[in-house]
C-alpha cells in the first residue's frame, strides 16, 4: 500500500509501565512501596511524554513542517511568528504606530 500513513502511536503507556517497574524496585529497596510506585509513575510519565515529543518533532521534520507557523502574542495586540517577525509593521512590537 503505497502512500498509506501509519496511525500515531503514544508512548505514555510504555513509559508508565517502565516507571512502575522501576518504582516497585525502588520502593522495595527503600522499604516504602507506595512512594516508590508514585515516583515511578511520575518518572515514567515524563519518559513517555519525552519520547512522544521527540517522535512528533521528527515526524514534523520529515513531513516538511518547520514549526514556524506557531503564533505568539507579543503583548501589543498583534501576533508574530515564532521567528520574532511581526509581519512588517513599525518594528516596535508594542502595538503603537511607528510614524509621524
Amino acid at each position: 500500500m503505497a502512500g498509506s500513513k501509519q496511525p500515531e502511536t503514544s508512548f505514555l503507556g510504555v513509559g508508565l509501565a517502565l516507571g512502575v517497574s522501576i518504582g516497585v524496585g525502588l520502593g522495595l529497596a527503600l522499604g516504602n512501596l507506595s512512594v516508590g510506585i508514585a515516583v515511578g509513575l511520575a518518572v515514567g510519565l515524563a519518559i513517555g511524554a519525552a519520547i512522544d515529543a521527540d517522535r512528533k518533532k521528527k515526524r514534523q521534520g520529515r513531513d516538511g513542517g518547520d514549526g514556524a507557523s506557531v503564533i505568539m502574542a507579543d503583548g501589543g495586540g498583534r501576533s508574530r511568528d515564532a521567528d520574532g517577525s511581526d509581519g512588517g509593521s513599525d518594528g516596535g512590537g508594542d502595538g503603537g504606530g511607528g510614524g509621524d
